[in-house]
């Protein structure tokens, strides 16, 4: 893979979608993994490798906080440092250049594997790999989805410190079902920099309205798992549309009818975030996905996780909720950085950020992925 080490390298003609503004005549120039400058055309160094983008739109990478896994191994089922690799690699083919691999409700001894697992793998993982993200335990049994009841259970602080110990530093991200937990957990997963998102839950208006931005920060895929808004009992929607916490969303058209992100992305505007959610077919563990056509079921029938790619997500709100562009890949990028507290490195074309860069089609195919200082993928 061609690496960018002392050369200076000039990618030009490109529409490039730098996360503030779309550039049409400007050359990106990048320099040991970052990005320099943008320049005009007229002042490419001489010396510069020039690679010629076609008239291909280029965007920051994106950026995936939930996903369970890719190309065959189900990450979030067993968690192995092959399952992890595989996920990397497949999700680097597709311009996503961060991603929190996840992991659903499962037994205490597969929490500690993902643990063990995400531990090994840091050291020898290409740069995208973000840390993990537990989706559960923690859940409300009411709004179960297709986690196993079995397996839901309240936090206790001793367990959660001793997940948090021996994962040093490797858990980033905790769905809980907030309405269901002892303050002292929220607290202690805030003191450790741990993003509280609250999901799974059948949380009232009061109860939401009282942890959202109080130590909950964040919201998992919106209208999934939570009650409907009703008009004499608004629920936790309604909460999550005046708080204004960070939110994702699967923009698959399965998981959430467009009109529905439609209405999403007018109330939380900047707050709303693109995840894929996505699995792959598994047999193994807690987790049977089975392939249907559009979607992933349990056996039973019952909605699992997606087949989206984080691109496609970007492609469905241009194509299917109406989004300009520009503000579906901040949807994909910026604010899941924002979130992540990474927007200062990733999330923008801007002069010394990461060189973390997906080029694509307008079709939406991915041709190029760079991450740091390596090209990935080049079609």
């Amino acid at each position: 893979m061609p690496k960018f080490f002392e050369m200076m390298t000039a990618l030009i003609n490109a529409t490039i979608y730098t996360g503030e503004e779309k550039l049409t005549d400007k050359v990106l120039l990048l320099k040991d993994g970052k990005i320099n400058a943008l320049i005009n055309a007229g002042d490419i160094p001489a010396d510069a490798d020039i690679i010629d983008c076609k008239g291909h739109n280029l965007a920051a990478g994106l950026i995936d906080l939930q996903i369970y896994g890719a190309g065959g191994k189900l990450f979030g089922g067993v968690p192995t440092e092959e399952a992890l690799e595989r996920m990397e690699n497949t999700l680097l083919s597709e311009g996503c250049t961060g991603f929190m691999a996840t992991v659903a409700t499962n037994s205490d001894d597969v929490v500690l594997q993902a643990i063990t697992s995400a531990k090994a793998y840091r050291k020898r993982a290409k740069g995208n790999f973000l840390g993990l993200h537990l989706e559960g335990p923690y859940l409300n049994a009411k709004r179960k989805g297709a986690h196993p009841e079995k397996y839901i259970k309240k936090a206790t602080l001793a367990e959660v410190k001793s997940w948090v110990d021996q994962a040093e530093g490797e858990i980033k991200i905790i769905t809980i079902a907030a309405e269901l937990q002892d303050r002292e957990i929220i607290d202690y997963l805030n003191s450790q920099g741990i993003i509280v998102s609250n999901g799974h839950s059948d949380a009232s208006f009061e109860e939401a309205s009282g942890f959202f931005n109080k130590g909950v920060h964040a919201a998992t895929h919106l209208f999934n798992a939570m009650p409907q808004m009703h008009h004499r009992n608004p629920g936790l929607i309604p909460a999550i549309f005046e708080q204004k916490p960070f939110t994702s969303v699967v923009a698959d058209g399965i998981h959430v009818s467009f009109p529905m992100i439609r209405l999403a992305k007018r109330e939380l505007d900047e707050k709303l975030f693109l995840i894929t959610d996505a699995v792959t077919s598994s047999s193994e563990g807690a987790y049977p996905h089975v392939f249907t056509g559009d979607r992933y079921t349990m056996p039973d029938g019952t909605l699992s996780g997606s087949c989206l790619s984080m691109l496609k997500a970007v492609q469905n709100c241009v194509k299917e909720v109406g989004i300009n562009l520009d503000e579906a890949l901040r949807m994909a990028s910026l604010y899941p950085a924002q979130l992540i507290k990474k927007d200062h490195l990733v999330g923008k074309i801007k002069a010394g950020y990461e060189a973390n860069l997906i080029l694509f089609d307008n079709e939406f195919n991915p041709l190029s992925v760079f991450l740091g200082g390596e090209t990935h993928k080049m079609v």
